[in-house]
């Protein structure tokens, strides 16, 4: 059974995460998966994510219950400054007039509960010490990665012992050790024989100690500044939090929150050893007495002995691993506060809640810094509004309104998929947009996506908005019996879909409502798996050099419950498998693999791409689906017998909607030439010369650019070009009376680059072919009058 603390984190992690293409599930989604008994109704990300997970994993669960189970009552009572129960009466909050240090604001004394909780850690720890000294040391073996071999003594030797005896270096900068695939703390002693790998803050499961451990020291300071009582406290994707009750009081961003990061410092320079402490489940309870919310976490907890951890005053229940002391988090940042609630309901009480982030230096402190600063300029809700591309209203919460210079770009993006299509044998077709339930309960969506659906009543049926193509393009295919010479037969379709997400997950384009996808289905033979999936990874490349993005490639294999033949299983995998190698030799990258984390109806492919922020961002996806068309029946015949064929789920683009987020955020607004909705300004410099602009303007328009001249001539010159660049108008045409004259134009840049006088019907010409070639840096690779001066002395070069 998961936790009340297990639920929350992980709804708070979900609550961040996109669900227009699909949830991509890891191992570590099985693993949580697993403890859940009955359905999680009152966390509504947190629902989402578990139908999501009934769905990938074959919906083996148990029967969802049919009605929300009642809200947990809390163990203890809270009143405004106090905690009670039958045994225990701690005032948790400060008294009115409390003494504070005036340098930092924290409290003289400490909360009443701290004497109590330390005087009992002290004890229990004691005698852990004791029992471990009286353990038999003996001589073992720890294996290192490369192989080598270090002596050590067992119940004395700690994995920062065996740091420290390869280089002293390396001590500083490990901040926890995989102890046979475990992850431990560096100052615990080893117990025998064992494997070792030392992590780094830059390895995954280390960034996760390191920012754990300094979720602890935030604990610590928040006890020390406002009382109160602790709730959860976990990392996250960047940096921490921990959320505290604290009565009627809140955070204020002005006055406490720079105390609180002045305390913060002064925990890391005490540099607090991380201690750790076995404990029984009544031990715990006892601990923790002062504590509702603890106490609550507790008693949902189906478990024996477990650990608690200690820096400075704080002690903790946690599982571990954590730093050596607070003095290996080096600099820290507490960057946001905000309200919560308990559980994440909001019929419970109400939390504060501080997000920080800490690194092992300033350097890597400043870059996050500027890393967030640069992100807030470029986030694309911020940039859609001044570049009046597209606009939100409550009256279609969810859905975007797509405005003139918005629409281009999102036309230009389907046009440019749509001509590959035709080059790469897809066949567009068109579908409805509302079916009847039937045809998602066929296709086993209704099951789990039911409430993700708009629903409504046809006379005496139910139907809903599609949420997605896939049962679409089955039915097509079912039409009528196929050949096996029509295979393989791509259908493609950029229709509708609306998802019901809820209104407080909406964010933008990036959680909407309503959006398109440059969806693909691929009904193919089993020996043309192989083909078809080394066609659509070359697809892949090609749509994302356009783009300048990098990207990752992970190939994800049979999960722990699937449906389906090992057989056809191993034979799919070795294909995609062959596919990627295949692929990735020609274009010089690699591939990993995700062992278990593949559909339950098929392996797949999943592809991130990497942004100009360094950022991942999964858009496209390759499945292999062996169970919708056996859902569906569907047959094709070849030597007058009928096969079932395999359909592959193909996306590149993904959300369009979700797309054009993250190309703005990426782009920075500065959109290439061939997507840009500003393409060219013609600016005159005078009244007189406005007719000619704006005959320049209407050759470039009917040639298929987005141009336009500029007629107000009351402000300034400079000022209309410094507008034109500001509007990221790509190219900048300037006419005076010698261009009116000779029927020439002087071309600019937005970023006041400037490729001389020419003719217009030149640049004409030039900005059309850098539009067809959809030129990356269209305004660096225009061939302006130096360049055409240099490629006419090579010509007569050649010539010579």
């Amino acid at each position: 059974m998961a936790s009340a603390q297990e639920l929350n984190e992980l709804n708070e992690k979900l609550s961040k995460l996109p669900f227009l293409n699909g949830y991509e599930v890891s191992q570590a989604d099985k693993d949580a998966f697993k403890k859940f008994d009955g359905t999680p109704f009152q966390h509504a990300h947190l629902m989402r994510w578990y139908k999501q997970m009934k769905f990938e994993m074959g919906g083996d669960q148990k029967q969802e219950q049919k009605t929300a189970p009642a809200p947990v009552k809390p163990a203890l009572e809270c009143t405004s400054g106090s905690c009670h129960s039958k045994d225990v009466n701690f005032d948790i909050l400060p008294a009115k007039g409390v003494q504070r240090d005036a340098k930092t604001g924290q409290m003289k004394e400490d909360p009443v509960y701290v004497a109590y909780r330390l005087k009992m850690f002290d004890e229990l720890f004691a005698a852990q010490e004791e029992r471990i000294a009286a353990m038999p040391k003996n001589p073992i073996k720890v294996t290192l990665p490369d192989g080598a071999v270090k002596e050590g003594t067992s119940w004395e030797t700690t994995p920062l012992d065996i740091a420290k005896s390869i280089s002293s270096g390396l001590a500083n900068v490990v901040v926890c050790a995989k102890v046979n695939g475990q992850v431990w703390d560096l100052t615990r002693k080893l117990e025998g024989d064992c494997s070792i790998e030392l992590l780094k803050f830059s390895d995954k499961e280390g960034k996760e100690t390191y920012w754990h451990s300094s979720a602890h020291i935030l604990g610590e300071c928040m006890e020390r500044y406002f009382g109160g009582a602790l709730c959860y406290g976990p990392d996250i994707e960047d940096g921490f939090y921990y959320d505290m009750w604290m009565g009627n009081t809140t955070i204020s961003s002005e006055a406490d929150m720079p105390k609180l990061e002045k305390l913060y410092y002064q925990m890391m320079k005490e540099k607090q050893p991380f201690q750790r402490l076995n404990v029984t489940k009544q031990q715990l309870i006892d601990m923790f007495k002062h504590n509702p919310f603890k106490q609550r976490l507790i008693a949902e907890k189906n478990i024996g002995d477990t650990t608690v951890y200690k820096c400075g005053n704080l002690i903790d229940m946690c599982r571990g691993p954590h730093l050596p002391h607070t003095g290996k988090a080096k600099a820290c940042k507490l960057y946001k506060t905000s309200a919560t609630y308990w559980e994440g309901k909001a019929d419970q009480e109400s939390l504060q809640r501080v997000y920080g982030i800490t690194f092992p230096d300033k350097k890597q402190l400043t870059e996050w810094v500027n890393f967030q600063e640069e992100a807030k300029k470029r986030d694309h809700r911020r940039i859609g509004t001044q570049q009046e591309l597209w606009t939100f209203d409550p009256v279609s919460a969810g859905s975007c309104f797509w405005l003139p210079r918005g629409a281009v770009i999102y036309n230009r993006l389907q046009d440019f998929i749509r001509s590959e299509y035709r080059k790469r044998g897809f066949k567009e077709v068109v579908t409805p947009n509302i079916f009847n339930s039937e045809l998602w309960k066929t296709s086993g969506h209704w099951q789990h996506y039911e409430d993700d659906m708009f629903t409504f009543k046809v006379e005496d049926d139910k139907w809903a908005m599609k949420p997605m193509n896939c049962p679409g393009h089955c039915v097509m295919f079912g039409s009528r019996l196929r050949s096996y010479k029509e295979l393989p037969l791509r259908f493609a379709d950029f229709g509708v879909l609306h998802r019901n997400e809820l209104s407080g997950a909406l964010s933008g384009l990036t959680r909407v409502r309503r959006f398109q996808q440059d969806d693909a289905h691929i009904f193919c033979a089993r020996e043309q798996i192989e083909g078809e999936i080394t066609a659509a990874l070359d697809f892949f490349k090609f749509v994302y050099d356009t783009f300048g993005f990098t990207f990752e490639l992970n190939l994800s294999t049979r999960p722990e419950k699937y449906l389906g033949e090992v057989a056809d299983w191993d034979e799919a995998e070795g294909m995609l498998k062959n596919a990627l190698n295949t692929f990735c030799s020609t274009n010089e990258t690699k591939w990993e693999l995700n062992p278990g984390d593949g559909a339950f109806y098929g392996p797949k492919i999943d592809i991130k791409i990497l942004d100009a922020l360094k950022r991942r961002h999964q858009l496209a996806t390759i499945q292999l689906d062996f169970q919708l068309p056996q859902r569906f029946k569907l047959k094709f015949v070849r030597d007058n017998k009928e096969e079932t064929p395999v359909m592959i789920h193909r996306a590149i683009l993904g959300s369009i909607e979700r797309c054009v987020a993250i190309l703005t955020e990426s782009f920075g607004g500065k959109w290439p030439f061939w997507l840009s909705p500003r393409q060219v300004r013609v600016v005159p410099i005078g009244k007189s010369q406005v007719p000619f602009a704006q005959s320049i303007a209407n050759k470039l328009f009917d040639a298929g650019l987005e141009a336009e001249a500029d007629p107000d001539c009351a402000d300034t010159f400079n000022y209309r070009i410094r507008r034109a660049q500001l509007e990221q108008w790509n190219f900048i045409l300037v006419v005076g009376d010698k261009e009116l004259e000779a029927g020439t134009c002087a071309v600019r840049t937005r970023d006041a680059q400037q490729h001389g006088v020419l003719d217009v019907d030149f640049v004409v010409d030039e900005l059309v072919r850098l539009h067809k070639n959809r030129a990356l840096k269209a305004e660096h690779e225009f061939r302006g009058e130096k360049k055409e001066k240099l490629a006419a002395k090579e010509a007569k070069a050649e010539e010579k």
